[in-house]
């Protein structure tokens, strides 16, 4: 039945080839056929020909079936050339969709490995092609990729120029982005001004370059494509403010600390703030719990009999307490003054020190045993157990919170940075206090906000309006960003008004990032130009 199947398959998929056997023994799939056609065309001078010269049988690798390799044994034909002018005496014929000349494999699995070899190049690639049972070596993909013709590109209308690191901090290329497609369109080997212009003066018709504000690319645009507009990618100018305003943050990093401790502030107000800063804790009697409950109901029980004439032994022998108890009740007016008197007014050896642990807990000691070092200095004769637990007690009532760290210098200029909107309560009011301590902070905050909005408006005709406020203001980081807008002043306002950035052009890079790191930053230009033009096409 897979017999008749695989048959039927290469019956539909194949024309001009008879499939005669197929045969498996477990770790091989074997088709034996041969071709149908009864003639075919010269491959130099185009002449079809029906005269065989001789037979011979053709060995070709084809893609798996079932997790098995399939060999194809195909018997092609040599043909005559009955052409007297031409050179070919004899040629083989070609299957179409199955052979192809020279070649030992078919072109199906050709096809396979070759876009296996885009995507994946060596190693990777070799390991795959092993588990899809058409297990080819690394450098064979590197051929494969390497004689793959380039993909047909057009002049783009809108040009994307951007550099990429081929070795970080040595080599540099340079990537040609179709900003409107988002297509790469090709590769150079460096990023001089000289290879730039000569590229750009052999494909004319470009109108608009996006690129960041290198000098070379500048220039570049100006040699080879005179008419173009230049466009400053909007990131990289606000990359290049965020530099000033981080700048400005760290010439006044100094204020960025609160000048008082907040926790402290806020425990010395609820501390003086206490009916009684003595005594911290209730001193009055207590008026829930099962200690006072019980009080109250034998207080009322012996003033009950009491009142019926009922003597304090007759009194005790019925609710079973002990006389001198129930004397107690019968000379206490009120319940509360057994209570106060007895369970919550009691007076403590460390009574005389505890302003002085007030003191220094506003302050913002809280460790037992140093307090109880203090105190020790100050005359206290007690133990350290007792100034543990009234240290307890104080951590309840007046907790301190964890004192607040200051903002780092990349936190505020971050804060600064980002829209409002975006900042929690806790950043705002934090950035809120600073700019209230440092005028030149705030004023940095003001200006980087209307650029920010002059940017997201795409307001490139009110710049020199923002420049000229800025100068009149002593921020120097801020006066050094606005000189580097100058120098290429007409690219900048282009980038603030119009739609295009280099965003696809950034997407491109990181993704060489990728095919670099894939290939272990070892391969060389060409071959790394292939996969960058071929996989963004998704073609093999």
């Amino acid at each position: 039945m897979a017999d008749v199947l695989l048959q039927d398959l290469w019956f539909h998929q194949v024309e001009g080839v008879v499939i005669e056997n197929v045969v498996s023994d477990g770790e091989l799939v074997a088709v034996r056929a041969r071709t149908a056609a009864e003639r075919a065309a010269c491959p130099t001078c185009g002449a079809w020909s029906s005269r065989v010269h001789s037979r011979y049988v053709r060995r070709l690798a084809d893609s798996a079936v079932g997790g098995r390799p399939v060999l194809i044994e195909l018997q092609v034909r040599r043909f005559r050339c009955g052409q007297r002018p031409c050179r070919q005496a004899t040629f083989a014929e070609q299957v179409n969709g199955l052979t192809v000349r020279h070649s030992r494999r078919s072109t199906g699995l050709q096809k396979v490995l070759e876009r296996l070899a885009v995507m994946l190049a060596g190693r990777a690639g070799a390991r795959l092609s092993h588990a899809l049972a058409a297990g080819v070596s690394r450098s064979t993909l590197l051929r494969l990729i390497r004689r793959l013709a380039e993909p047909e590109t057009s002049t783009p209308r809108v040009l994307g120029v951007d550099d990429f690191a081929l070795r970080k901090g040595h080599n540099y290329g340079t990537i040609l982005i179709d900003i409107e497609t988002r297509q790469p369109i090709d590769l150079l080997p460096d990023r001089t001004t000289s290879t730039v212009a000569r590229w750009l003066a052999d494909h004319p018709g470009i109108e608009v370059i996006c690129r960041d504000r290198s000098t070379a690319y500048a220039e570049a645009g100006r040699l080879g494509a005179p008419n173009a507009i230049h466009v400053a990618d909007r990131w990289h100018i606000w990359s290049n403010l965020a530099e000033a305003v981080e700048k400005t943050v760290v010439q006044h990093r100094t204020l960025l600390r609160e000048p008082h401790d907040s926790a402290t502030s806020r425990v010395t107000a609820a501390m003086e703030n206490a009916a009684d800063l003595d005594q911290p804790f209730p001193t009055g009697p207590r008026t829930t719990g099962r200690l006072s409950d019980r009080v109250r109901e034998q207080h009322t029980a012996v003033h009950a009999l009491f009142d019926e004439g009922i003597g304090l032994r007759t009194i005790a022998r019925q609710l079973g307490l002990a006389r001198n108890t129930v004397r107690r009740y019968a000379n206490a007016a009120s319940a509360d003054e057994l209570l106060v008197g007895r369970w919550t007014g009691r007076t403590s050896i460390l009574d005389p020190y505890k302003p002085y642990l007030h003191q220094r807990w506003a302050e913002g000691c809280t460790v037992a045993r140093r307090l109880f070092e203090e105190v020790r200095e100050h005359g206290y004769p007690g133990g350290e157990n007792v100034v543990k637990k009234y240290a307890a007690k104080l951590r309840e009532n007046f907790p301190h919170d964890p004192p607040r760290k200051a903002p780092s210098v990349r936190n505020v200029t971050s804060w600064l940075t980002r829209h409002p909107d975006r900042l929690t309560d806790d950043q705002a009011q934090q950035l809120k206090a600073i700019l209230a301590r440092c005028p030149a902070l705030d004023r940095t905050a003001h200006h980087a906000r209307a650029f920010a909005e002059l940017m997201n408006n795409r307001q490139g005709k009110h710049l020199d309006q923002w420049i000229t406020s800025v100068t009149a203001d002593d921020l120097p980081a801020l006066h050094t960003f606005v000189t580097g807008l100058g120098q290429d002043l007409d690219a900048v306002v282009a980038g603030l008004s119009l739609r295009y950035s280099s965003g696809a052009v950034e997407g491109h890079n990181n993704k060489i990032k990728m095919l670099k790191r894939q290939m272990f930053g070892r391969a060389n230009f060409d071959l790394l130009r292939k996969r960058v033009l071929l996989s963004a096409r998704g073609r093999s």
